[in-house]
């Protein structure tokens, strides 16, 4: 458990968190809405790392599971955040969805994926940041 004098540096700490990810994916929700072409590789890969960080964070700042190391891939990093807790699995197809992308990459398969696959990644990415967000200021963790 996080002690009272560190309390306040997870919470800024987790609050430095989401906003660079609101950064970061307002940036490419912006470039979609210019119509601006969003590399698919770099973008999922983006969008991946995006939602570990935001995994890492909330576990390291509830204090009650050992946060997984920067390097766990994404579903290893859920699997720490799940454990104990199923209300997280509104957002385990949302992370394999991300995953499922980058694997049909990797083996060529870019038909196997939706019509606009970038701006899919960038709108699951947000969905994440959205409820892990919103389930940081129902625990107190970050300010509304």
């Amino acid at each position: 458990m996080i002690s009272g004098m560190d309390t306040g540096l997870a919470a800024a700490a987790l609050s430095a968190v989401f906003a660079e990810a609101d950064a970061a994916l307002s940036a490419r929700e912006a470039a979609i809405t210019r119509g601006e072409a969003l590399s698919l590789t770099e973008t999922v890969e983006a969008m991946i790392a995006l939602t570990q960080g935001l995994v890492s964070a909330y576990v390291a700042t509830a204090g009650v599971k050992a946060p997984p190391a920067a390097e766990t891939d994404i579903l290893e990093a859920f699997r720490v955040l799940v454990k104990g807790e199923p209300t997280w699995n509104a957002i385990r197809d949302n992370c394999r969805e991300l995953v499922y992308y980058r694997n049909c990459i990797n083996m060529g398969r870019r038909d196997a994926l939706p019509k606009v696959p970038e701006k899919m990644a960038v709108r699951t990415a947000r969905h994440v940041y959205l409820y892990i967000k919103t389930r940081c200021i129902r625990e107190g963790h970050l300010a509304d």
